[in-house]
Parts: structure tokens; sequence; C-alpha cells
């Protein structure tokens, strides 16, 4: 038997090596629908530790969530919840962006979070008011049909490239939507959607 037969060459294993390579992108890329409902899967887990974090923080408040007169932006809300609610920041950035990782165990006000707040609710408001979600196409109520996250998959509201997001509401549940609204979406009265940085 000759040398030339006993192995790999370099070619054949850069040819099985695009091809893992392409499996991999195809399966668990950025456009992959099995990759994206997983990565749905796991920000609907961070909704849900983010509501016993709330849930924590109203208890303490007189069953208020927290509020900040004046406030554009989700972050200065949810980052009043580190580190005496939860320490995990890593919850508040969704898997499905590409938003960066926040430091661990403090408030991240100044910083990027992934999520949209609502803010103006207490722990007694319908259990079926939104709390919290992706970041959203907007900020204010939607009707059925209209653009609840992006379509297209540009900014705003693209945690997830145009395929949905995930729905906090009070009572803890959480629903995964399409881009458009399945139901209207209706603010409370009194409460405001803030969205995450642009």
């Amino acid at each position: 038997m000759s040398s030339r037969n006993r192995g790999f060459s370099l070619v054949e294993l850069l040819v099985v090596v695009v091809l893992v390579t392409c499996a991999y992108v195809f399966m668990y890329g950025p456009s992959s629908s099995w990759g994206q409902s997983q990565r749905k899967a796991q920000c609907a887990q961070n909704l849900q530790q983010i509501h016993a974090a709330l849930t924590l923080y109203a208890a303490e408040h007189e069953g208020a969530y927290p509020a900040l007169p004046g406030t554009t932006t989700s972050e200065p809300l949810l980052s009043q919840l580190v580190p005496l609610y939860t320490t995990d920041t890593a919850v508040f950035v969704c898997p499905g962006s590409s938003h960066s990782a926040l430091p661990g165990a403090q408030p991240f006000a100044e910083k990027r979070c992934s999520y949209a707040y609502v803010m103006g609710l207490k722990k007694g408001s319908a259990p079926d008011a939104p709390l919290a979600s992706d970041g959203q196409d907007g900020d204010t109520s939607k009707v059925t049909g209209k653009p609840l996250f992006s379509v297209s998959g540009k900014a705003p509201g693209n945690n997830h490239r145009g395929s949905g997001g995930n729905l906090l509401f009070v009572d803890g549940h959480v629903e995964s939507w399409e881009a458009l609204a399945a139901r209207d979406f209706v603010l409370p009265a009194g409460a405001v959607l803030l969205n995450p940085k642009p």
C-alpha cells in the first residue's frame, strides 16, 4: 500500500471542515428557524427571571413596579433591579439580539439592554396587561395585524430578526408572538411603553 492512500489529504480535510461549518450555520445561524426558536425559548426564560425580580421589587415598594418620571428608555428602570433583586445581568440581554453583554451584578442604566418595559403598572394590574417584552416596533398600543416587532428584521424591534418576539404579562406568563400582533396589544391607562436604547 502506498503512503498516498493511508489518510485524508489536506483537500479532503478542508472539504469536511467546510461541510460541517455550513451545516452548523444552517442549523444554528441567525437566520435559521430552528436556531431562532431556541433563542426565543431562552429569551422567554430571561423574561420570566426578570418577572421574578420585578415581583420582589414590587413587594418592597407597595406593589409598584419601577418608575422614574421623565425616563425615555427601559434601561434606567430595569437597572433598578440590580443588584438587590437579581445579580444576573445576562437575563437583560436577549440571546436573539446582537447586544453586548452587561457587566455582572452592576446597574446598567448607561448601557444597552434588549427588553422593553411598561412603566406605570402595579402588581394588582390586570393579569393580562403587558409588563415587558423584546424591544418593539414603536412605543404605542398595537392593533391586530399591525407590526408589534420588526417585520423586515431591521431595527427597531428586531431582537429575533423579523421572526417576532416574546411578551411578558403582569401575571408572569410569557407568550411568543409573530412580528404582527396576534391580537390587540393595549397599554393600560397611565402606562408608558419604554423601548431599550436604539
